[in-house]
Protein backbone atom coordinates (compact mmCIF):
# COMPACT_ATOMS: atom_id res chain seq x y z
CA UNK A 1 0.00 0.00 0.00
CA UNK A 2 1.31 3.45 -0.92
CA UNK A 3 2.10 5.82 1.92
CA UNK A 4 1.70 9.23 0.31
CA UNK A 5 3.07 12.29 2.04
CA UNK A 6 3.89 15.83 1.05
CA UNK A 7 6.54 18.38 1.94
CA UNK A 8 7.22 21.82 0.51
CA UNK A 9 10.74 22.91 -0.39
CA UNK A 10 12.15 26.29 -1.30
CA UNK A 11 15.62 27.58 -1.91
CA UNK A 12 16.21 28.44 -5.53
CA UNK A 13 14.30 28.98 -8.70
CA UNK A 14 11.12 26.92 -8.66
CA UNK A 15 11.76 25.79 -12.25
CA UNK A 16 14.98 24.17 -11.03
CA UNK A 17 13.44 22.74 -7.88
CA UNK A 18 10.47 21.38 -9.81
CA UNK A 19 12.71 19.61 -12.34
CA UNK A 20 14.89 18.06 -9.63
CA UNK A 21 11.96 16.51 -7.77
CA UNK A 22 10.05 15.52 -10.93
CA UNK A 23 13.11 13.42 -11.80
CA UNK A 24 12.91 11.18 -8.73
CA UNK A 25 11.29 7.81 -8.23
CA UNK A 26 8.64 7.80 -5.56
CA UNK A 27 7.56 11.36 -6.34
CA UNK A 28 4.03 11.30 -7.69
CA UNK A 29 3.46 15.04 -8.16
CA UNK A 30 5.33 18.34 -7.88
CA UNK A 31 3.36 21.56 -7.56
CA UNK A 32 5.37 24.61 -8.64
CA UNK A 33 4.63 28.03 -7.20
CA UNK A 34 5.04 30.16 -4.12
CA UNK A 35 4.78 29.22 -0.44
CA UNK A 36 4.22 31.43 2.59
CA UNK A 37 4.80 30.54 6.22
CA UNK A 38 3.99 32.50 9.36
CA UNK A 39 5.60 35.36 11.30
CA UNK A 40 8.64 36.88 9.60
CA UNK A 41 8.27 34.39 6.72
CA UNK A 42 4.66 35.21 5.83
CA UNK A 43 5.49 36.54 2.35
CA UNK A 44 5.40 34.24 -0.68
CA UNK A 45 8.69 32.75 -1.82
CA UNK A 46 9.42 30.43 -4.77
CA UNK A 47 8.94 26.79 -3.77
CA UNK A 48 7.39 23.46 -4.69
CA UNK A 49 5.14 21.00 -2.92
CA UNK A 50 6.47 17.47 -3.38
CA UNK A 51 3.99 14.59 -3.08
CA UNK A 52 5.89 11.36 -2.48
CA UNK A 53 5.53 7.71 -1.58
CA UNK A 54 7.48 7.26 1.66
CA UNK A 55 8.02 3.57 0.85
CA UNK A 56 10.01 4.52 -2.27
CA UNK A 57 11.83 7.66 -1.10
CA UNK A 58 12.14 9.05 2.40
CA UNK A 59 11.73 12.61 3.57
CA UNK A 60 15.39 12.43 4.62
CA UNK A 61 16.54 11.69 1.07
CA UNK A 62 14.30 14.45 -0.32
CA UNK A 63 15.75 16.98 2.11
CA UNK A 64 19.32 15.84 1.41
CA UNK A 65 18.75 16.21 -2.34
CA UNK A 66 17.21 19.62 -1.74
CA UNK A 67 20.23 20.80 0.26
CA UNK A 68 22.62 19.69 -2.48
CA UNK A 69 20.66 21.28 -5.35
CA UNK A 70 20.42 24.87 -4.12
CA UNK A 71 22.68 27.25 -2.20
CA UNK A 72 21.72 25.92 1.23
CA UNK A 73 24.80 27.45 2.89
CA UNK A 74 24.52 30.92 1.34
CA UNK A 75 22.49 33.74 2.81
CA UNK A 76 22.54 35.84 -0.38
CA UNK A 77 20.58 39.00 -1.16
CA UNK A 78 17.75 37.14 -2.97
CA UNK A 79 16.64 35.10 0.07
CA UNK A 80 13.28 36.87 0.23
CA UNK A 81 12.44 35.54 -3.23
CA UNK A 82 14.33 32.26 -2.73
CA UNK A 83 13.87 31.37 0.94
CA UNK A 84 15.90 28.29 1.88
CA UNK A 85 13.29 26.24 3.68
CA UNK A 86 11.60 22.95 4.37
CA UNK A 87 7.92 23.72 4.87
CA UNK A 88 6.14 21.19 7.05
CA UNK A 89 2.49 20.25 7.42
CA UNK A 90 2.51 18.88 11.00
CA UNK A 91 4.40 19.02 14.27
CA UNK A 92 5.66 15.46 13.76
CA UNK A 93 6.98 16.40 10.31
CA UNK A 94 8.64 19.50 11.83
CA UNK A 95 10.49 17.41 14.40
CA UNK A 96 11.59 14.90 11.77
CA UNK A 97 12.80 17.64 9.40
CA UNK A 98 14.77 19.36 12.19
CA UNK A 99 16.45 16.05 13.09
CA UNK A 100 17.29 15.40 9.43
CA UNK A 101 18.83 18.86 9.00
CA UNK A 102 20.89 18.45 12.18
CA UNK A 103 22.12 15.04 11.00
CA UNK A 104 22.97 16.31 7.50
CA UNK A 105 24.88 19.37 8.76
CA UNK A 106 28.10 17.31 9.03
CA UNK A 107 27.96 16.65 5.26
CA UNK A 108 28.43 20.37 4.54
CA UNK A 109 31.48 22.56 4.97
CA UNK A 110 29.54 25.65 6.09
CA UNK A 111 26.51 26.11 8.32
CA UNK A 112 23.22 25.29 6.61
CA UNK A 113 20.86 28.26 6.53
CA UNK A 114 17.85 26.15 5.56
CA UNK A 115 15.02 26.59 8.05
CA UNK A 116 12.13 24.34 8.97
CA UNK A 117 8.99 26.46 8.68
CA UNK A 118 5.28 25.86 9.05
CA UNK A 119 3.41 25.67 5.74
CA UNK A 120 0.68 28.29 5.66
CA UNK A 121 -0.39 28.83 2.05
CA UNK A 122 0.44 28.09 -1.56
CA UNK A 123 -0.06 30.02 -4.78
CA UNK A 124 0.53 28.00 -7.97
CA UNK A 125 2.62 29.39 -10.82
CA UNK A 126 0.76 30.23 -13.96
CA UNK A 127 0.07 27.18 -16.07
CA UNK A 128 2.35 28.28 -18.95
CA UNK A 129 5.48 27.88 -16.80
CA UNK A 130 4.55 24.73 -14.91
CA UNK A 131 6.53 21.63 -15.85
CA UNK A 132 9.00 24.14 -17.27
CA UNK A 133 12.03 21.91 -17.72
CA UNK A 134 10.31 18.90 -19.23
CA UNK A 135 8.42 21.17 -21.65
CA UNK A 136 11.55 23.18 -22.57
CA UNK A 137 14.71 21.10 -21.97
CA UNK A 138 16.68 22.81 -24.74
CA UNK A 139 16.04 26.38 -23.56
CA UNK A 140 19.27 28.13 -22.51
CA UNK A 141 18.06 28.52 -18.91
CA UNK A 142 17.44 24.78 -18.65
CA UNK A 143 20.79 23.88 -20.15
CA UNK A 144 22.72 26.35 -18.01
CA UNK A 145 21.01 26.06 -14.63
CA UNK A 146 18.87 22.92 -14.46
CA UNK A 147 20.99 20.35 -16.32
CA UNK A 148 23.90 20.64 -13.85
CA UNK A 149 21.50 19.90 -10.97
CA UNK A 150 20.11 16.88 -12.81
CA UNK A 151 23.61 15.58 -13.59
CA UNK A 152 24.39 15.93 -9.88
CA UNK A 153 21.30 13.81 -9.19
CA UNK A 154 22.57 11.13 -11.55
CA UNK A 155 26.00 11.13 -9.93
CA UNK A 156 25.12 11.39 -6.22
CA UNK A 157 21.57 10.04 -6.01
CA UNK A 158 21.26 7.65 -8.95
CA UNK A 159 19.37 5.06 -6.87
CA UNK A 160 16.54 7.57 -6.52
CA UNK A 161 16.41 8.97 -10.05
CA UNK A 162 13.93 8.12 -12.74
CA UNK A 163 16.46 6.93 -15.31
CA UNK A 164 13.98 7.22 -18.20
CA UNK A 165 13.42 10.92 -17.54
CA UNK A 166 17.14 11.60 -17.33
CA UNK A 167 18.43 9.41 -20.16
CA UNK A 168 19.15 12.51 -22.29
CA UNK A 169 21.73 13.55 -19.65
CA UNK A 170 23.61 10.28 -19.64
CA UNK A 171 25.53 10.99 -22.80
CA UNK A 172 29.18 11.91 -22.45
CA UNK A 173 28.71 15.56 -23.52
CA UNK A 174 26.55 16.34 -20.48
CA UNK A 175 28.61 14.27 -18.08
CA UNK A 176 31.80 16.07 -19.12
CA UNK A 177 30.30 19.53 -19.46
CA UNK A 178 28.57 19.58 -16.08
CA UNK A 179 31.13 17.75 -14.00
CA UNK A 180 33.51 20.72 -14.05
Amino acid sequence: MEVLQKIALGGGCHWCTEAVFQSLIGVSKVEQGFVASTGDNNTFSEAVIVHFNAEDISMGILIEIHLHTHKSESNHSMRTKYRSAVYVFSEAQKQEAEQILAWLQNKFENKLITEVLAFKSFKASREQIQNYYYNNPEKPFCERFINPKLVLLLKRFSNYTNQNKLKHLKNEQYQTEYSK
